[in-house]
């Protein structure tokens, strides 16, 4: 017989255990979610909602329109053209990617050179913290209607329109216009400094040279941001919010390329500098550096073989000459020795100095040039027919220091504040310089007979040419020192505002005005008797000039046309036109030229023709546009420019002008100073065969060196 156990109950029992500890593990996990949904929706909702926002928006920056750069006349010398061009973003394809299999690929659509495959591998390679690297450039219509139809096939490639720089000017007046490139990461440290680094987002490129880069700021603009919301994979859906940019100033500059072609064509294949300003302005009217580059090879990425080619080109063309070359300036300096000598009370202008052909001094003879002799000669003619003999005796008079506080007022040896970066000071020799420059005692000791050279610009002076035409200019407006700038005038893109750049007037130099008058008379007397005479005949005005020649190597007797080329004397001009108004002042050196009076001063005439001859006819023909009105009213402003300094006490006399710096630039520029290698022998500016004043010599010879030496 079965018995059965009653277990409903025990069932029951356990069911309900069951029920109960799983109800309890439900309301906990419910109660964990809710109090976490509580956290995310309530606590931490704010910092949450805006990570989901930016998640959800992506903030594209819109790269401004740079700024165009014109000459004084309107005509073109940067502009911007927009382009279609085909960007990769190398993130999407990851390190070690090939990407011979992506020219392949793209070489179906689109056709790419062997270069643009070397320029995009090659921008690959650098440092590139932009995000993008340009594959190809210049797309037509065509070319990007393709792309854009096939765009699906190619992830990590996108069609962009893009402003593009260009300089339809080529090589003329490219060291001043400068250019543009890909932005470096010393560029980028450069910006993180200045704390600008947000404004150069979905920038590539950044002002490198001349104007582009000392005006970099102005020229740029300010960059422009959109939101724009997109999904998960990252395809933009739509724009929510846009800021646009606002384009870089446009800037016209003081230049006139007419001037500029004029200077440029007449220096032909020779190598050298020039600089031309107007003196009642400081307005830079021209500026060349020969041989010059095409900046337009820069804009993208200059190839190897360009880079190569101006690279190592014997001739230098990168090099700005103008601002970075100094040079010993020979007899061009003779004009303001002479200013420093009546200045300081040295000599009587009227006095007559008997001229052997030679100067002795410490038992060693400094020859004149070919060794010619002009007997008597006072002041007026030592300059005229460039007296070496006149000067050479003036430097033991004058002395080192006297000699460097009196110049150092025309800017020679200074920086003169230029709005270009990158100006070198060059080397206006003092007692003080000689002993921070040299390491022995001997060496650092000046000895008198080393003044000798320095009153013919040669020994240790080196100047550049844009301090030589700064000083010319100063000279032509009676020792006005006018900072000297190149940007005329800066549109604001804004309110189309025109703001003209002042002329600053740094100092005045206190010469008295019949000193001035005495010296350039007879510089006038150059280009219409002396040593620049050839080249100035039938001109239909009355210039001031001074030629030079500047001794690189002692040629021992030798013909300076035997010797070859990189060891011959380098040919200089100065000059102002017209005598008694002057509107332009100009300073040239033409590198290894031999002759000053043959090889620099036609060029500077030919400038005079085109500025006061042929300019105004193309003006009064409507070729040109009228001058600016504000030039005219610095023009005429002059009448009372300057106080008349009549003191007799010379230290009294010069105050605390001698030894204060220039003033800061218009816009900073990098102060980098360098001394030159004082080796250079003594000057030679010989009259040409021609010349109506003083005997002729038959030949440019030498036979011996003319720098000063200890006694």
């Amino acid at each position: 017989m079965f018995e059965f156990k009653n277990t409903s109950l025990q069932q029951k029992q356990r069911f309900r255990l069951r029920a109960l500890v799983g109800a309890a593990v439900v309301l906990v996990c419910f109660g964990m979610l809710v109090s976490r949904f509580w956290v995310l929706q309530v606590v931490r909702y704010q910092g949450l909602s805006e990570r989901a926002d930016r998640n959800r928006i992506a903030l594209v920056p819109i790269a401004p329109r740079r700024g165009e750069i014109y000459d004084r006349n309107g005509e073109v010398l940067a502009r911007n053209y927009r382009t279609y061009t085909l960007e990769v973003t190398p993130a999407d394809f990851g390190g070690g990617y090939d990407y011979e299999k992506l020219f392949d690929r793209l070489s179906r659509v689109i056709y790419l050179s062997p270069s643009d495959k070397r320029k995009f591998k090659r921008q690959l390679g650098e440092s590139s913290r932009m995000g993008t690297v340009t594959l190809r450039d210049n797309l037509n219509d065509t070319e990007a209607s393709w792309f854009a139809a096939h765009a699906f096939m190619f992830p990590g490639v996108e069609l962009k329109a893009r402003w593009v720089r260009q300089y339809p000017e080529g090589a003329a007046a490219a060291q001043v216009v400068g250019y543009i490139s890909r932005i470096s990461d010393s560029d980028l440290d450069e910006l993180d400094k200045k704390g600008e680094t947000g404004n150069y987002r979905g920038t590539e490129y950044i002002g490198k040279k001349g104007i582009e880069q000392s005006y970099e700021k102005v020229l740029h603009g300010t960059t422009g941001v959109q939101e724009v919301e997109i999904t998960a994979g990252g395809r933009p859906v739509r724009t929510l919010s846009r800021n646009d940019p606002v384009a870089g100033s446009d800037l016209t500059l003081s230049l006139d390329m007419g001037l500029q072609r004029v200077a440029e064509q007449a220096f032909g294949n020779e190598t050298g500098a020039l600089v031309a300003l107007d003196p009642n302005t400081g307005e830079v009217l021209a500026f060349v550096s020969m041989p010059s580059y095409d900046p337009n090879l820069f804009v993208n990425g200059i190839d190897v073989d360009n880079w190569k080619q101006l690279n190592e080109s014997p001739d230098h063309p990168l090099l700005d000459r103008p601002l970075t070359s100094a040079f010993p300036i020979g007899s061009t300096y003779k004009p303001f020795v002479a200013l420093a000598m009546l200045t300081l009370g040295k000599r009587d202008p009227n006095a007559q100095i008997p001229d052997p052909g030679y100067f002795e001094f410490g038992g060693q003879k400094f020859h004149n040039s070919g060794g010619e002799a002009f007997g008597s000669v006072d002041l007026h003619k030592a300059i005229v027919v460039s007296d070496d003999t006149y000067f050479f005796s003036l430097g033991p008079i004058i002395g080192v220091d006297p000699l460097h506080d009196f110049t150092k007022q025309f800017g020679f040896g200074q920086l003169t504040g230029i709005d270009l970066d990158g100006e070198k000071r060059g080397v206006l020799p003092s007692k003080e310089w000689k002993r921070k420059t040299f390491k022995t005692k001997a060496q650092q000791q000046w000895y008198p007979g080393e003044s000798v050279s320095l009153t013919v610009g040669q020994g240790y002076n080196a100047f550049t040419m844009m301090q030589l035409a700064q000083a010319v200019s100063t000279l032509a407006d009676n020792g006005i020192y006018r900072r000297p700038h190149l940007v005329h005038a800066i549109r604001d893109p804004i309110s189309d505002k025109t703001t003209q750049v002042p002329s600053v007037v740094d100092h005045v130099i206190p010469v008295k005005q019949q000193y001035f008058d005495i010296v350039k008379s007879a510089m006038a007397d150059v280009p219409r008797i002396g040593t620049s005479r050839m080249a100035f005949v039938g001109a239909k005005y009355q210039s001031a000039g001074k030629t030079g020649t500047a001794q690189v190597y002692s040629l021992r007797g030798a013909k300076a046309r035997e010797v070859v080329k990189n060891l011959r004397d380098h040919a200089l001009y100065i000059g102002f036109a017209p005598v008694d108004h002057p509107q332009i002042a100009v300073a040239v050196i033409v590198e290894h030229g031999t002759w000053g009076a043959s090889v620099a001063a036609p060029i500077v005439r030919k400038m005079f023709d085109y500025w006061l001859v042929q300019r105004p006819k193309e003006q009064a023909a409507g070729e040109l546009k009228n001058p600016s009105p504000v030039l005219d009213a610095a023009i005429a402003a002059q009448a009372s420019r300057r106080p008349a300094f009549e003191g007799s006490d010379n230290a009294a006399l010069f105050g605390t002008i001698l030894h204060r710096q220039p003033a800061p630039p218009i816009d900073p520029v990098a102060q980098i100073s360098a001394a030159a290698n004082p080796t250079a022998p003594a000057p030679v500016d010989p009259v040409p065969p021609g010349s109506a004043i003083g005997p002729v010599p038959a030949a440019p010879a030498r036979t011996q060196s003319t720098r000063g030496s200890a006694p």
